[in-house]
């Protein structure tokens, strides 16, 4: 899908999974620089910018979250910034965005009559901070599935836990690995739109990097988190084997000596009370009388 709106003189080119022969066609009027766009074309690029006397490339990562896998997917997001044209390429549909691009057309006739001073950096500081606004809920949602996995490692916890565990840990991980590499990139970026505009709009990229150093450290405190809870669950599964050895152990206090005593009289040998009739009652109470001690033995030494 390709959307395209210019407001006073502005061009914004919004572009969602478009084929390569779309991109290239979208691009060629522009003076790309080829490696710019090949670094497009083949996507899963790191975060950069790469300034030019024409324009400027900026290649954003933000999470995708995937409701079959309940992972988080990069999502790419190619960007091409001059004072006369905004362009916009990215694999997956942003509603926060959309409602951006929506927000420009509706009010585009407005603006043009009154001739309000409109610029791409503020187009492009607007759409990173619905990428940033929209991070402040999946980390609040992330939060609350942890909190819930927490519950279940204290009330109902089972071995597939353990899956959901190390899902939450990689998905942490990647938002990490994901935004940390932009904290360079935003100064990059802010101090290119300073200069371009004369230092205009400081003030709103300097918002985007306090925000965004928020989101990193509510990764930290989220990372901790679930953390605390793999230990518990790790204490859980000890607490439970342990508990498991410990009645083991008291059978085996009651099997052991009927095990012992039968290999004997299993033997085509004569031995004494062979013949007995209750000396199968006076076995059984010997072993009760052993598993007993051990109990005790355990009891007494605070391991059961």
């Amino acid at each position: 899908m390709l959307k395209k709106q210019k407001i006073n003189g502005i061009h914004w080119i919004d572009g969602v999974g478009l084929s390569d022969k779309d991109i290239v066609k979208t691009l060629e009027k522009y003076k790309i620089h080829e490696l710019d766009l090949e670094a497009c074309l083949e996507g899963n690029q790191r975060a950069r910018v790469d300034k030019y006397d024409d324009y400027t490339f900026v290649v954003y990562h933000y999470p995708k979250y995937n409701r079959a896998t309940k992972v988080y997917e990069l999502n790419e997001f190619n960007m091409f910034l001059s004072k006369d044209f905004l362009i916009t390429f990215r694999e997956f549909p942003f509603s926060r965005i959309n409602k951006v691009f929506e927000n420009y057309w509706e009010k585009k006739v407005s603006w043009e009559s009154k001739k309000l001073k409109i610029s791409t950096g503020y187009i492009l500081y607007e759409i990173t901070q619905a990428m940033l606004e929209k991070m402040f809920n999946m980390i609040k949602n992330i939060k609350l599935d942890i909190k819930n996995l927490e519950k279940k490692v204290f009330e109902k916890w089972n071995s597939s836990l353990v899956k959901e565990i190390m899902i939450k840990k990689r998905n942490i991980v990647v938002l990490k690995h994901m935004f940390k590499p932009q904290v360079a990139l935003l100064k990059q970026l802010e101090h290119i739109v300073n200069e371009l505009y004369a230092w205009e709009m400081e003030v709103y990229f300097e918002d985007l990097e306090d925000k965004l150093d928020q989101i990193l450290s509510d990764i930290d405190i989220l990372a901790e988190y679930i953390d605390s809870v793999e230990d518990a669950f790790k204490a859980m599964i000890d607490i439970k084997t342990n508990f498991v050895l410990k009645v083991l152990a008291i059978f085996s206090a009651f099997l052991l000596p009927l095990t012992l005593i039968t290999s004997f009289y299993w033997m085509n040998i004569e031995l004494p009370t062979w013949t007995t009739p209750d000396f199968v009652y006076i076995l059984l109470l010997w072993s009760v009388a052993i598993m007993f001690m051990v109990y005790l033995f355990l009891k007494k030494t605070g391991k059961f």
